[in-house]
This record gives structure tokens, sequence and C-alpha cells, in this order.
């Protein structure tokens, strides 16, 4: 008996057009197993109505044709049923997708769909707000804000909001329980991550797991523009909970408090909340179409990590080229001041 698979597409998702998309989709999915039918989004909230109607109606299967917004739009509408997730990954992060190893090539992750692998997955809640992939507060929710508010979405786009927001970001104090002890923090962000990563291989924390039962906390201490550009190679190069301003622990709930109400993200959405904010893990509580072939031992280096530690060697080059000119243009000054004052002695 064949499965029912709706794809809902939100066209405005990323930075390319999904014009394409119905005929590679009509292409490449194996009609041999699927019945399918296409949606699209018309504005926010449209992915979470449209998929929890697809659950009510029995859907097997409701694939996320978006970014990171998207998927978290229609997973939180079909936790807790029988209806799985599946990912075309076509945002500007692509975070869940790319911890899950599905490709972004949009042939190949349907590909990925047509094996109908579906295991049980984990997904948070920060103050009720559904997360699939991370979130959080501090920095990466001032930048998730100012990021939503510019309405320019991509890498670029992003790496401009983090530059101008973080030279003046001031780090709050947090009282962070985990239920069996309480400590104060001042800290740059607090990061819960079911996922290991923001997205475009920006990894918060490289170790997390989806099927574990625990969210990884991590908090990120104050640091100078020096260390920066460390903690940056860090996060491209998966090292980050290696990095002496970062510590992390793994729990199932939290509850943090702090002097005054503000922002907070879940899966890069975000939203004011109250001064206390409670995080808790709901273990294996989405169906979600995984890679089957996916192995993290055989995993070839992403471009993105090669590039940006390209970047920061080559910044490296620069700033000791910089350093050789400025002795050697010193010495030419000296051999000049000698010249000079031999001319004036005479």
């Amino acid at each position: 008996m064949k499965k029912n698979i709706l794809f809902i597409i939100n066209p405005i998702s990323g930075t390319s057009s999904k014009g394409e998309i119905p005929q590679i989709v009509d292409k490449e999915i194996n009609k041999d197993i699927f019945n399918y039918k296409i949606e699209y989004t018309k504005c926010a909230g449209d992915a979470s109505a449209i998929a929890s109607r697809a659950k009510d109606e029995g859907i097997d299967i409701v694939v996320a044709v978006g970014g990171d917004g998207t998927v978290n739009e229609v997973a939180r509408a079909i936790v807790h049923s029988d209806t799985a997730l599946g990912i075309v990954p076509c945002g500007s992060g692509n975070g869940l997708a790319r911890h899950l190893m599905i490709p972004i090539n949009i042939k190949k992750s349907i590909n990925i769909i047509n094996q109908c692998e579906i295991h049980d997955l984990d997904y948070g809640l920060i103050n009720e707000y559904p997360f699939f992939c991370t979130c959080g507060m501090g920095f990466d929710a001032v930048i998730s804000k100012r990021f939503a508010e510019c309405g320019k979405r991509g890498l670029i786009s992003y790496v401009e909001n983090v530059l101008r927001e973080g030279l003046k970001y001031k780090p709050e104090t947090y009282e962070i329980t985990d239920g069996t002890t309480s400590a104060e923090y001042k800290a740059f962000l607090i990061s819960c991550a079911n996922a290991s990563q923001y997205g475009n291989n920006a990894y918060i924390a490289p170790q997390a797991s989806m099927s574990d039962g625990l969210m990884d906390v991590i908090i990120m201490e104050p640091f100078d523009m020096l260390e920066a550009s460390q903690i940056s190679m860090d996060i491209f190069n998966k090292t980050l909970n290696k990095n002496s301003k970062i510590k992390t622990f793994r729990t199932p709930k939290l509850h943090i408090h702090r002097h005054a109400a503000g922002v907070i993200h879940y899966d890069g959405d975000p939203v004011m909340t109250d001064a206390d904010v409670d995080v808790e893990l709901r273990e294996k509580g989405i169906k979600i179409v995984v890679n089957p072939f996916a192995d993290k031992s055989l995993r070839k280096p992403n471009m993105l990590q090669s590039a940006a530690s390209d970047l920061f060697n080559e910044i490296n080059i620069v700033k000791d080229d910089l350093r050789d000119d400025i002795k050697e243009g010193g010495r030419h000054i000296m051999a000049l001041n000698k010249i000079l004052q031999k001319k004036l002695n005479r």
C-alpha cells in the first residue's frame, strides 16, 4: 500500500527561487511508494496550519521545503503523532538538515525521503515554544531578532549583523538551575542544543545527539577581541567544547533566571519573554525521516569549514607580513634618520 506524502513549500525561504521544485519532486519522488501532493505557504503560520490538517487526515509524511523556520512550523504541528517530518533544505542555514546529514541538493534530499527510514527523535521546549535544533538567549537571541528585522536572508547578512552587534553587546548575568544544582554565570550567550549546530556548519554543540534524551547546555563566557577569532574557528572546526571560555553540560530540564525580561530564540525565531525561562527536552517526541547512508566517520570536511580555516590562516599570514613590513619600515626610517643627521651635522 502506498504512503501519502505532502510537500509544504515556503516560496520565500532562503535566497534562491523555488519555482523548479514541483518539477523536481515529480521527477525524483518514487511513485511506486508514494502518492504525493504539494502545497505552498502564503504567510507565517501557514506551514503549521497545513501540517496540522495533514496530520488529522492521516498523511504519513509531511515534508518541509524551506529553512529552519519552515521546519519548525511543520514539526511543531506533528509532534507526538504518527505523521513523520521530512526535510528538503532550502533555507539560509539549514541547521537541522545539516545535523541529520540530509543533502542540501534538492534531488539528493528527495532520494533520502525515498528511502523512507524514520526514527523517533527528541525535541525541546523553551517556555512552551518547541525547538528541534537549538534555542537560547543572550547574543544569539539578539542576533536572531536583528536578522529577522533586517529583512535580508543569507550568510552574508547574518555575518554583518554578528559583526555589528558583537562590538556593542553587553553580557548578562544568569542564575541557572538544572534540578539538582544552582549557579550564577555572567555569559555572552546561553544555548540549549538538541542538535549540534545553528546552521551553515556553525557547531555550537558538536557532541549533541537527538536521541539521547538530553540537551547540551552551552554557556559562553565574556571574551575579548583576540579570543573572538579563536572562538569563531572552534565553532566551524567542531572544537568549541574544548575552548576555555565555554562551559557545557547535559540535562533534560533547566530553569534560567535573568534580571529582566528579554529576547530568546527557538530555532532562530526570536520572541520576547519575561525574566524566567524554562527549557526541557521531550524524549522521542517526533518522527523524522533520516539519512540511512549518513556515516560521520566517513564524512568529508565541509567546504565552509575549510574556507573558514583558510580565511583565518590568511588573516594570520597577513598579520605576520604586516608585522614584518613594520619592522622593515622601522629599519628604513632609522637608516634615513642617520643619513639626515649626518647631513645636518656637516
